[in-house]
């Protein structure tokens, strides 16, 4: 009885452990693998081919004639560095994601932010399943909340790839539960 008891505890451990790899946040270098946050990526289309999530993290990686201020939209369409949310110049910085909405991102020094160094973040909501709803319910939608700024970290790991996370733990639990199983 009381394998069958710590098997169900393992099981339950296991299942665990798959359900957070999946969760877990994902860490985007601005610029991606073969960029960076410089005057020479293609910071627009990379930003478009991701997927930014509440929870997930930018992490900025620059050398010391360049910075990060969070601007709004107005400053970021005009390059503006006049009244920035926040200002970083040391790298490596890291910025949490953590609230739906756009963010918005330039390089203040020289006319770097004109030569194209900046770049708009959309943030979306976290996915969760969605409650069943009867025939009859109405569906509403509500606004999108605005994006809040975050004060930037300057501790920033390097970046892990999510499908490797997920793919890694999702094998690790299989595999804990075959062989949980098997020892029946």
């Amino acid at each position: 009885m009381a394998k069958v008891s710590n098997m169900r505890v393992l099981l339950g451990v296991a299942a665990t452990v798959m359900l957070l790899e999946v969760a877990a946040a994902t860490n985007y270098t601005v610029g991606g693998q073969n960029g960076g946050w410089d005057q020479t990526t293609d910071l627009g289309t990379w930003a478009s081919s991701q997927t930014f999530t509440v929870g997930d993290n930018l992490d900025f990686q620059f050398g010391p004639t360049h910075d990060v201020l969070e601007v709004n939209k107005a400053d970021f369409d005009s390059c503006g560095t006049g009244s920035p949310i926040s200002t970083t110049t040391a790298s490596p910085a890291r910025f949490p994601l953590a609230a739906a909405g756009t963010r918005y991102f330039i390089c203040g020094r020289s006319n770097h932010c004109s030569q194209g160094m900046k770049v708009q973040i959309n943030v979306v909501a976290a996915t969760s399943p969605a409650p069943p709803q009867s025939p009859n319910t109405p569906t509403t939608s509500s606004p999108t909340p605005t994006s809040s700024p975050t004060p930037p970290g300057t501790n920033v790991k390097p970046p892990a790839s999510s499908a490797m996370k997920t793919a890694a733990g999702t094998l690790l639990g299989f595999g804990f539960l075959v062989i949980m199983l098997l020892s029946l």
